[in-house]
């Protein structure tokens, strides 16, 4: 029932000064800073009168008053404080996943990030000639080292790598690439938005389902500037398709004197076929290919922070350093200094399986997460609690990323079902625990995926949803 004016004004009346307001939440609050507390009660105090004013019922006589509205202050103060960005266990069988910040760092990056960051570097200074020096300096030998490449330079993303490559080689020309190859990677970001941002104009060739070279060919002209692929590395095409090997563009290139860019999105650096995992060409392939430039990201299947890593000929590498954009991308310290120590790992590949924790999880055998997810229930069984139904099953994980996307790769989950609650109710109570504890849900049953479950990880999952219930 609407409140009159009268109603309205009485209940106006009864909100309390907002100095009083906030001295009565510092009894609770003591560690809150005054100008936090005035500040939440302004808002609650504007909050509750916008609603009384347009006539919501959500307060009254009976629950306006100075308990229930310090209590609403408080927790806006403590929502405040707390930080935003928070750890997660990640139960969801998604080594990769972007929502949840794709790869984990090793330790080796984590203790670069403390030591470079938490006094001063020589990011940008030269400890040789005393003189200002490059941050890409720390980064492009290892770079070269391990991709074959003759220089290197990295950005901030992958997107940003492709922009900056196309806005220093081809801005006002054209860039023939595969409609086949045109690909949408997260958040609705899509290639040909990229390539039009960077002012190339854009030449489609071939079907979606199959491009020949005589496509390409038969594209190039005096305004062509490049030949672009793209890896599908977050989809694929199958059945009666046909798309061009790169060492076929690389000498169809030579034979225009037009340079030759691949980008690969994923950026896999060691050969992940022979874990039983689809196998992802490395930029050394392309490299070896023959690709002037090649382009990858650092935080999908390479394992470390969020990067853009552009590596090929030297020509083409400085050029792009000289753009104006490349002050608007560049990497910040902590970027470099967890970059290097994860490239570093992969200086012998065997030693970067074992300590680069997004490859771990990704090639871990299926009976070793068995034992995890075996683990996890026996915790469960121990303390027996009746509402709750537990049983270990075989499921599928996925690689995530935009990686590797036609591999399903064998895992093991528990499976959960509660007598009174829903697989949604058990969902929002995991992810409400501290640390949230994100799961995923089929037919009606919480799945807990292991494979993206660190073994210190298992006993929290064990509390949360025994408290859960």
């Amino acid at each position: 029932m609407a409140k009159s004016s009268e109603e309205k004004r009485a209940l106006l009346r009864l909100i309390p000064k907002i100095d009083e307001l906030a001295r009565v939440t510092a009894e609770m609050l003591v560690y809150a800073p005054q100008e936090l507390l005035i500040d939440a009660s302004r808002k609650v105090s504007e909050m509750v009168r916008n609603s009384i004013l347009s006539g919501e019922d959500d307060f009254n006589a009976d629950n306006l008053n100075m308990k229930n509205l310090s209590k609403m202050v408080a927790g806006h103060v403590e929502k405040t404080m707390k930080t935003s960005l928070r750890k997660v266990i990640n139960a969801t069988g998604v080594v990769l996943h972007t929502n949840l910040g794709r790869a984990p760092l090793s330790r080796s990056a984590m203790d670069a990030i403390f030591e470079t960051s938490s006094g001063y570097s020589n990011l940008e200074y030269s400890l040789e000639t005393g003189e200002r020096g490059s941050r890409q300096e720390h980064l492009e030998n290892i770079v070269c080292t391990l991709t074959g490449s003759e220089a290197a330079f990295v950005v901030n993303n992958n997107a940003a790598a492709v922009l900056i490559v196309l806005s220093t080689l081809a801005k006002e020309r054209e860039v023939i690439i595969s409609r086949g190859e045109l690909v949408e990677i997260g958040d609705s970001f899509r290639l040909p938005d990229i390539m039009l941002q960077s002012g190339a104009k854009l030449i489609e060739v071939g079907t979606t389902n199959r491009t020949r070279i005589s496509d390409y060919r038969n594209a190039i002209n005096q305004e062509t500037a490049l030949i672009m692929k793209a890896h599908q590395s977050n989809y694929r095409i199958v059945g009666y398709s046909e798309n061009v090997p790169l060492k076929e563009l690389v000498k169809l290139g030579k034979q225009f004197y037009i340079p030759v860019v691949e980008d690969l999105g994923s950026g896999s650096i060691v050969d992940l076929s022979r874990f039983n995992l689809e196998g992802e060409p490395t930029p050394r392939n392309s490299i070896e290919a023959g690709a002037d430039l090649v382009t990858f990201s650092g935080d999908k299947l390479l394992g470390g922070p969020q990067a853009g890593i552009i590596a090929g000929s030297s020509r083409y590498i400085e050029a792009c350093k000289k753009h104006p954009l490349a002050r608007a991308i560049r990497i910040d310290k902590m970027t470099v200094a967890a970059l290097d120590a994860t490239l570093r790992e992969y200086i012998d590949s065997e030693e970067a399986i074992k300590n680069i924790p997004a490859l771990k999880l990704l090639i871990e055998p299926a009976h070793i997460v068995r034992k995890k997810a075996m683990r996890l229930k026996r915790m469960l069984d121990r303390d027996n609690p009746t509402d709750f139904v537990y049983e270990v099953v075989a499921e599928f994980s996925k690689a995530g990323g935009g990686s590797l996307p036609l591999t399903e790769i064998p895992t093991y989950c528990l499976s959960v079902k509660h007598n009174r609650l829903s697989a949604q109710d058990l969902e929002r109570r995991m992810r409400s625990f501290e640390p949230p504890i994100i799961v995923r849900i089929k037919d009606e049953y919480l799945l807990i995926d292991l494979r993206s479950v660190f073994d210190s990880e298992i006993p929290l999952i064990a509390k949360a949803l025994l408290s859960s219930g």
